[in-house]
């Protein structure tokens, strides 16, 4: 069975686990701007550990295709009252800290207990990421991305998309091995980087990514690849959600990325059953 060690915390995934998303920004695609205050945010944290969130992952900058990054500072400044709160009201609960940054990853896991960094970019935006990840000794999630969130989605290109990632991770997981890292989480990236053909692509070959002893975490919730097959909006988009988490916990995937988690613990607990 595998596990990582969060702070001290181990999780274990004898079954997948739930990590619901704070989006902490006024401009995320499905509910930027809902819980972009610490009251809002709190209160939404709450509600996803009373339905059964195993983990909470906080950001402050938006990556949906084309949006604009901010800097360091402002990042900080954004996430810091947040963080204070949190490590006063939920001190042993397991957060993860959406950021690109070596500097908030270590100023986020050193002095507010974050336990797990969630990189877009696995390394790329930051070539310090990887040395501060080894020093922080955290559980490190690798995406893939193809370009940037400004750029991203202007003409992603690929030969053999599923190999190519596979091909990214192994290099990648090779270095982090190498530093001394010991639990890294991979996520194929859907949405970042990838047309709507690509993405359907990696969900039908997912179990080509079995080949890695790592924990498989997937990014659907609510995507434009589910809402332009369904010609439906972000928030319609639930059951077409289910139906893809549904799909990749039969694949291999171990966490859940989700904006419902009430939906998606009773996803698992079904699938428990019958696997």
């Amino acid at each position: 069975m595998k596990t990582i060690n969060c702070r001290g915390t181990l999780l274990e995934f004898d079954t997948p686990k739930v990590m619901g998303i704070l989006n902490y920004t006024p401009d995320s695609f499905s509910d930027g701007g809902l819980y972009n205050s610490v009251p809002k945010a709190l209160n939404q944290i709450n509600n996803m550990l009373k339905d059964g969130a195993d983990i909470i992952d906080i950001g402050a900058i938006s990556s949906r295709p084309g949006s604009k990054s901010i800097n360091t500072s402002e990042e900080k400044a954004r996430l810091k009252p947040l963080l204070i709160e949190i490590l006063k009201q939920f001190p042993n609960q397991v957060f993860s800290l959406d950021t690109y940054r070596s500097e908030i990853a270590e100023w986020a896991v050193q002095e507010y207990n974050i336990s797990i960094i969630n990189d877009i970019s696995a390394g790329e935006l930051d070539n310090n990421m990887f040395s501060t990840i080894a020093k922080l000794q955290v559980p490190y999630i690798i995406m893939h991305m193809q370009g940037k969130p400004s750029d991203m989605q202007n003409n992603p290109t690929y030969n053999n998309v599923t190999q190519e990632i596979i091909q990214y991770f192994s290099k990648k997981i090779d270095i982090l091995k190498t530093l001394g890292v010991h639990d890294v989480i991979i996520d194929p990236g859907f949405g970042f980087g990838k047309t709507v053909e690509h993405n359907y692509q990696i969900i039908k070959e997912l179990e080509a990514f079995n080949i890695f002893e790592n924990l498989l975490l997937v990014g659907l919730s609510r995507k434009s690849m589910i809402q332009k097959v369904l010609n439906t909006k972000a928030t319609e988009s639930l059951n077409g959600t289910t139906i893809l988490n549904t799909i990749t916990l039969e694949k291999g995937a171990k966490i859940l990325r989700v904006h419902d988690v009430k939906e998606a613990k009773e996803i698992i607990k079904i699938h428990s059953l019958i696997s």
